[in-house]
């Protein structure tokens, strides 16, 4: 793919004696959706640390080809950072913490941010300390922050962690309007799948050191995840949704539907979480 964004070649990653997958050929199209899936200590956080220069690949290559912006997902911070302004914190993404850029880069920096801000509907509370504002305000300010570069992919480490359902769908419509608007490319680390289903392209599925690739429904059914986990999963749909019974942690459940309900764990099984 020659407009690829993002590629990675015979990528893998081990720590010690434990891989966490090899050979991962891939090529990210601008625009596209692409959710990270697998359980827990299965390398998804260390995929996007990777891009970021963070890890060192075991083998292979990973090229960008354009900017890189980065959401985390919702955290407490310390009380330092909560007196911050929002503005202060989406100014980060310019500059860093550096002081001393001079009146022009300045004036940049200012319409970066106050660009940024518009992007996300933030313009109203940006001048307001962090420590004051929801946990979905505060997202939004971590979107706006990886916006300000004007990014190519913007790579998201579970950015709906923490968040009710009102705010997770804000930030994944504030996510996909800038893909539309912009033909940014998503690279989405996620337990919880059925927030983003509607705009999926493709999944990446990291589980027992291996891999798959491929659209919602080639990966996640029961053939392809009993050979990527070496023991018996079930894949089910019950009202709409995709339940996933099974697998390294006996159970997991993926709600197949937007917003919709997920199904208890009276049931034998557990909502989409940490777990996935």
């Amino acid at each position: 793919m020659t407009d690829a964004v993002l590629s990675f070649r015979d990528v893998g990653l081990q720590f010690g004696d434990r891989v966490l997958w090899r050979g991962l050929d891939l090529d990210i199209a601008p625009g596209e959706f692409i959710a990270v899936l697998g359980p827990n200590g299965s390398g998804k956080t260390s995929l996007l640390r990777a891009i970021l220069g963070q890890t060192v690949p075991t083998t292979g290559t990973i090229s960008a080809h354009g900017s890189l912006g980065y959401v985390p997902q919702q955290h407490a911070e310390d009380s330092d950072t909560m007196m911050l302004r929002g503005r202060d914190l989406v100014g980060f993404g310019v500059d860093g913490s550096a002081w001393g850029i001079g009146l022009r880069g300045m004036s940049r920096r200012r319409t970066a941010v106050d660009s940024a801000l518009r992007q996300v509907g933030a313009t109203g509370f940006a001048n307001r300390p962090l420590g004051l504002l929801s946990g979905g305000e505060q997202q939004r300010l971590r979107i706006a922050q990886a916006l300000t570069r004007d990014p190519a992919i913007l790579l998201c480490d579970e950015p709906l962690a923490s968040l009710d359902l009102a705010s997770q769908r804000v930030v994944v419509d504030l996510l996909d309007a800038r893909r539309r608007r912009d033909d940014t490319a998503v690279l989405f680390v996620t337990h919880e799948l059925n927030p983003v289903l509607p705009f999926v392209d493709r999944v990446l599925y990291l589980a027992g050191g291996s891999f798959r690739i491929g659209a919602v429904e080639e990966v996640m059914n029961t053939r392809t995840l009993t050979e990527l986990y070496g023991s018996p999963v079930e894949v089910l749909r019950i009202g709409g949704r995709l339940v996933v019974i099974g697998g390294e942690d006996d159970h997991h459940c993926v709600a197949h539907q937007y917003p919709g309900d997920v199904l208890g764990t009276d049931a034998g099984f557990a909502v989409a979480g940490e777990d996935l």
